[in-house]
């Protein structure tokens, strides 16, 4: 959320606690889009604050770590609470970070894909470091929620 509100990237990133929130406007399609965004805490202790910003979304980004099995693995607990408690028409993007680590990465691209299909979610890899596709992402899920009304 960082490098596309700021453009700016830090390695000493401090883990959202509670809620985040920023407003960003973007031209998507010819139209200016405001996009309020808000970054909730993935950890379990935050749950009940988090889920009351599922109702009334209208996207979602499930964003795990390419270098971390155990951020993959808690993807699909994201989409099961997404499914309970989001709205219906919800747009979803799996966002696998860390795309720049060749070395390190434990999770492919291919299994990527595969869980965002199995939700019916759409995919994208991004790396906050070099900010590869981190705008992409928001403007992906912002088109998907424009053509969505």
């Amino acid at each position: 959320m960082q490098r596309f509100a700021s453009d700016t990237f830090t390695s000493s990133y401090i883990t959202t606690i509670g809620v985040d929130f920023i407003t960003k406007t973007i031209e998507l399609e010819g139209k200016k889009v405001k996009l309020q965004i808000w970054d909730t805490a993935g950890q379990e202790r935050f749950r009940s604050i988090t889920s009351s910003y599922y109702r009334g979304s209208q996207g979602m980004m499930v964003v795990y770590d390419v270098t971390d099995s155990e951020s993959f693995a808690s993807v699909e607990g994201w989409f099961q609470r997404i499914q309970d408690m989001g709205e219906k028409n919800v747009k979803v993007l799996l966002v696998g970070n860390k795309c720049d680590t060749v070395f390190d990465r434990k999770i492919t691209t291919v299994q990527g894909e595969a869980l965002a299909q199995k939700y019916n979610a759409s995919f994208i890899e991004t790396s906050a470091l070099n900010s590869t596709n981190v705008s992409e992402a928001f403007h992906q899920l912002s088109s998907l929620m424009l053509n969505n009304h």
